[in-house]
């Protein structure tokens, strides 16, 4: 077992990742505890919230022996007035990770940078839509190094998080960001499958800036027949373009050889992002307990 690495999962795996009008499939407690019996050691929090606040986080969390791993917040970097706007929201995420519970060294929780994103992208998700032009990379950039020192002065070091359907989701988006702040980057090998990438190779290229890192599959047929039919991100989704680990073409034995090639310390976030209703929640814990097994035989 490496002990370099504690894996976690994620509320999106289970449909959870907007705190909406309707209830969630499956509780915080069904949740806490489903993962923490399939061995994980960690959960993202989620939309803020939906984890519970201060004491009540701590506890839920306690009960069932879980760290909290970190979780998404996204800003709108690319207008700078809806950027200033989010930024409330951005230290009230804060608030929740630091009253997590405590975690060893180089566990504590990770702010998760993400773009609002892209909507010519979300509806055609997959690097072929431009993105930003080169004059507003300088202010987006600008933004997100801000976001990135917030967390630091509170004692928090965040990733950024390259995704479908934004600003940042090729591997030559990635590259911009890398060349143009300091912040650490949140790999995910699913959305940079499906961004054309290949993420070994990335591990590899990136290792000095990767700080957090997302393993979930894709298949690009999937996403080949979601373009071919206009349907957008979130149907990719539901549709399953994030397959369960095995299921599509990631590479996980290349993925977990280049984390420890690289030395690479940290949480391993496994995710399989689907929609709520698309699928049980009987099999979204089965998923998630297979996918655990996946990692395990592979040493983690």
């Amino acid at each position: 077992m490496n002990t370099r690495v504690k894996v976690a999962n994620a509320p999106v795996s289970f449909g959870v990742f907007e705190l909406a009008t309707e209830a969630p499939p499956l509780s915080a407690d069904e949740m806490v505890r489903a993962l923490s019996e399939a061995g994980y050691e960690g959960i993202d929090s989620g939309p803020i919230g939906y984890l519970g606040t201060g004491t009540g986080l701590r506890d839920r969390l306690a009960g069932d022996g879980l760290l909290l791993a970190g979780g998404w917040v996204d800003l709108r970097y690319g207008d700078a007035g809806a950027y200033e706007a989010g930024l409330p929201a951005l230290e009230a995420a804060l608030d929740v990770f630091a009253a997590a519970p405590p975690a060893p060294e180089g566990f504590a929780p990770r702010p998760t940078l993400a773009c609002s994103g892209s909507p010519e992208r979300f509806a055609r998700p997959g690097g072929s839509v431009p993105g930003l032009a080169a004059s507003e990379w300088a202010g987006y950039a600008a933004r997100v190094q801000e976001a990135a020192e917030r967390c630091r002065e509170r004692g928090l070091e965040p990733a950024f998080h390259h995704h479908l359907g934004t600003y940042v989701e090729t591997p030559e988006d990635v590259e911009r960001l890398l060349e143009l702040t300091d912040v650490q980057l949140c790999l995910d090998t699913g959305h940079l499958l499906l961004a054309g990438g290949d993420p070994v190779t990335a591990l590899r290229d990136w290792a000095s800036r990767v700080g957090h890192v997302h393993v979930k599959d894709g298949d690009t047929k999937i996403l080949a027949q979601a373009l071919a039919d206009g349907a957008d991100l979130r149907e990719l989704m539901g549709r399953g373009g994030f397959a369960p680990l095995g299921e599509g073409e990631l590479d996980l034995p290349g993925v977990v050889g280049a984390l420890d090639d690289i030395g690479y310390q940290g949480w391993v976030i496994i995710e399989q992002d689907t929609l709520p209703g698309r699928r049980t929640v009987e099999r979204n814990i089965a998923d998630q307990a297979a996918n655990r097994e996946k990692l395990r035989e592979l040493g983690l």
